[in-house]
């Protein structure tokens, strides 16, 4: 790997003097064309940049990936355009500037951060073909695993297969020390220029190496890991940043069973991934046959595609789709006939994404819980949540494990509203339906008595004084409501629609 030295901090400097940021890139490009560079087109931000600041100078060159003036060049970034040739990050031809690699401002924690990766694909309906080790930059995957990462302190943190170091930079607001790995050498270079970029150099340690071999024996308070796991025959070309190299979801299932070993107490791994839908197999069961006794485990699918759909995506993602690369349209129906025949080979019917959560439960000493049952939910949830969602998950892991019982007082959450259902003038609704505002925004229909029974959780009165006074006030009887409203009642404490008082 080459040594970055200081020009990390240099850059810096002129990032920062230019006012290259988040917050002044979309202000200069407005909203319109800042829309559009979403959608990987540079003509309305071109328009937006003529002016020939350092700011118009580095958007130009690093985000509408367009050459600029040498003047301009120099004048944005004094003193570096032929050191950041030499490193690869520029190229020079007469009297102009490229970028051969992208650096944009990215927001992350309240704090301004610059990120370093291989230049956009496809700007303009280019051919977006990449090479095998290519390293992608700010995605949305990489956006959705760090809303979804919990940001309590670490002492130790992992980014698994971290890429262009993202999940490094957010786990280094909160860690200790983070560990970041990858097989991709030019990957781990890129974080570590990252990290120096950002002033984390000392907490992030790059290491080469496949999934949790280079830190086999340690462990750690937080993995995060958005791993390489588009669903394939694993044959042919490997795009390093997507392919794991294993067939189907078997680089997921892996990580799955592996990692409760490398979580200290009260650690948590946070995985983004898919997952094969099997045929006569619901989703659920098959992944649960993957969860370990060591950990709770909260598991959210968050959307389906059908095969077809599926390969149409990711071969369009690669470059291979006549309309988006170079390669010709018997070859593109080649590719997809041999995925699509091989997914119903392996009788896949469609294909999960969404959020893996192992919570390895701690008795609060060294020691961890062994005797106790894991703690699991797996939910279908595609519908709108409150971003991030990280506060939720840790919510969760308490309150899945919290000990209600009838003398427990309890307390309904303030974004919790009650919706009742039914028709015009009858004196009784037919639904009743809990409906979070905030986290998950779950909702669940509930039957009249345990609509009481949240609407008077006040804190007061035990659950069972409560549940006493809504058998006599309903006629019915006290031990049974008590049996059957007991269980119900922790239920809606670990998904959220009570809280312990």
């Amino acid at each position: 790997m080459r040594d970055v030295t200081d020009l990390p901090h240099r850059l810096r400097e002129a990032l920062t003097a230019a006012r290259f940021t988040y917050d002044e890139v979309a202000d200069v490009l407005g909203p319109l064309a800042h829309a559009a560079l979403g959608r990987n087109e540079t003509t309305p931000g071109l328009r937006r940049t003529r002016g020939g600041s350092p700011l118009e100078t580095l958007v130009r060159l690093f985000l509408l990936q367009t050459p600029v003036p040498l003047a301009a060049a120099e004048a944005a970034l004094p003193g570096l355009v032929d050191r950041l040739a030499v490193e690869g990050l520029l190229e020079q031809s007469v009297g102009e500037v490229a970028a051969r690699m992208d650096v944009r401002p990215y927001d992350a924690d309240d704090q301004h951060l610059w990120v370093l990766s291989d230049l956009t694909p496809g700007l303009d309906g280019t051919p977006q073909r990449v090479g095998s080790d290519y390293v992608l930059g700010i995605s949305p995957a990489s956006t959705s695993l760090a809303q979804l990462t919990i940001r309590e302190h670490a002492s130790r943190s992992l980014d698994l297969g971290t890429g262009c170091g993202v999940q490094a930079l957010h786990l280094a607001t909160h860690s200790g020390h983070v560990v970041a790995t990858d097989v991709n050498q030019r990957a781990l270079w890129i974080t570590g220029f990252n990290a120096a970029l950002n002033e984390v150099g000392h907490k992030v340690e790059v290491r080469e190496g496949s999934f949790f071999d280079p830190v086999q024996g340690e462990t750690f308070d937080l993995i995060a890991t958005n791993p390489p796991f588009v669903i394939s025959p694993a044959t042919g070309e490997r795009l390093v940043y997507r392919d794991s190299g294993l067939p189907g979801d078997r680089v997921v299932e892996d990580i799955v069973r592996a990692a409760p070993d490398l979580l200290a107490p009260d650690g948590w791994c946070q995985i983004l991934a898919n997952w094969v839908i099997a045929k006569d197999l619901p989703w659920d069961e098959r992944l649960e046959s993957w969860l370990t006794d060591e950990t709770d485990a909260f598991v959210v699918q968050r959307e389906i595609l059908d095969p077809a759909a599926y390969v149409e995506l990711w071969l369009k993602d690669s470059g291979h789709h006549p309309s988006t690369g170079t390669g010709g349209a018997d070859d593109y129906r080649h590719r997809y006939d041999t995925w699509l025949s091989w997914m119903e080979e392996q009788r896949i019917e469609g294909i999960g994404f969404g959020w893996i959560n192992l919570h390895k439960v701690s008795t609060g000493s060294t020691d961890v819980v062994h005797d106790v049952d894991p703690r699991r939910e797996l939910l279908e949830w595609p519908y709108d949540v409150e971003q991030p969602i990280a506060p939720a998950i840790a919510s969760w892991g308490s309150a899945v494990r919290a000990e209600v019982g009838l003398d427990s007082r309890l307390v309904l959450p303030a974004d919790v509203q009650q919706e009742t259902i039914g028709s015009p003038g009858a004196e009784d609704p037919t639904a009743v339906v809990l409906r979070q505002q905030r986290g998950l925004r779950r909702a669940r229909q509930v039957d009249t008595v345990t609509a009481a029974l949240v609407g008077a959780c006040d804190g007061e009165l035990t659950v069972g004084q409560l549940l006493d006074a809504i058998s006599e006030l309903l006629e019915l009887d006290p031990a049974a409501t008590r049996a059957t409203y007991e269980p119900i009642a922790e239920e809606l404490v670990a998904e959220g629609f009570l809280l312990i008082a």
